[in-house]
């Protein structure tokens, strides 16, 4: 299958929010490489090991590609990324005189070459997601991710996906039963079913991404603990009020809501989250960069939601709100 190719030479300081613009614009999948510089500070909080990748990419910048469907008018999708990025100046974002080129390339250049670099990652000292095809020795009381995101968004090595999964350790109780909007790879899924969740019901639009989350599920052997369907939240709320509401797995009010989505889609069902939670029921909101986040936490208030916690890591924030 031919795929259209968007590369954007950039910073490694824009990564993420490039990345979040290209997923929002329709990207199939994306790959980014960073300087294979050694100088880098890295993370080893936890004795994580990196592998530097050997490339000529100068120091504290990054490639990014992009992937669209073949038939995909690219014009107005660069026009349009060319904007967003060069809106990130304003928040005092350096991009580094970006470029971007489209060409397009056969799935078999790419669908597995960034796999070179999705390496065993531990989020908490509980959480490590481990891609499917690495070798990795769990220590005790280690709780594996296992994990091949194929197409779908979500690796937990993205600053809005290791937020979500570091709170939803802190806030979900063993036996709550448990909605992740927009699932992408049904990371959180797994990761709620093996923090102790009664069942996970995961949904998404994207049948790419339910498809990769159906996978991950059985490669975790969590198809008993993770109900996947192709659904938005809405659809969720009808569903529950038929006879085919034991399809969902959940039992309708749920103890804890989990999204990780753009700021701007979030804020479009938050009264359709007030309505699926208990009440004392907990809503985790990811997704968000900083400018966005008073936008998502007046929908939450205004849709009668207590914000009981914030958490940020880069230009990203994650919101904890409890329907009281």
């Amino acid at each position: 299958m031919l795929w259209q190719e968007l590369t954007v030479h950039t910073t490694e300081e824009a990564i993420e929010m490039i990345t979040n613009f290209v997923h929002e614009l329709g990207a199939g999948g994306v790959s980014i490489e960073e300087s294979g510089t050694l100088n880098k500070e890295r993370d080893t909080s936890y004795g994580q090991l990196y592998e530097a990748p050997l490339n000529d990419i100068p120091e504290g910048r990054a490639v990014i590609k992009a992937y669209f469907y073949q038939g995909t008018e690219m014009e107005p999708i660069l026009e349009s990324l060319k904007a967003s990025v060069a809106e990130l100046s304003t928040f005092d974002i350096d991009t580094g005189d970006p470029t971007y080129a489209v060409v397009e390339v056969d799935d078999e250049d790419w669908a597995h070459a960034w796999k070179a670099y999705f390496k065993p990652f531990r989020i908490t000292d509980r959480l490590t997601i481990k891609p499917t095809w690495e070798a990795y020795e769990a220590s005790e009381g280690e709780l594996i991710l296992e994990l091949d995101p194929g197409m779908a968004f979500g690796t937990g090595t993205h600053a809005t996906t290791a937020l979500c999964l570091r709170t939803l350790e802190k806030v979900l109780k063993p036996g709550d039963d448990v909605i992740d909007v927009g699932t992408g790879s049904g990371i959180l899924a797994i990761a709620a079913a093996k923090l102790g969740a009664k069942h996970v019901l995961a949904v998404d639009l994207d049948p790419v991404a339910v498809d990769s989350a159906n996978e991950n599920t059985a490669q975790n052997h969590l198809q008993d603990h993770i109900t996947v369907k192709q659904s938005d939240l809405l659809g969720v709320l009808k569903e529950s009020e038929t006879e085919s509401a034991s399809q969902l797995g959940v039992a309708i009010p749920v103890q804890l809501v989990v999204a990780n989505i753009l700021a701007e889609v979030i804020v479009t069902f938050v009264s359709d989250v007030y309505e699926v939670l208990e009440r004392g029921g907990y809503y985790i909101t990811s997704g968000i960069i900083t400018e966005k986040e008073e936008l998502v936490e007046k929908a939450l208030v205004a849709a009668q939601f207590t914000i009981v916690e914030k958490n940020y890591e880069n230009n990203w924030v994650v919101i904890v709100a409890r329907k009281m």
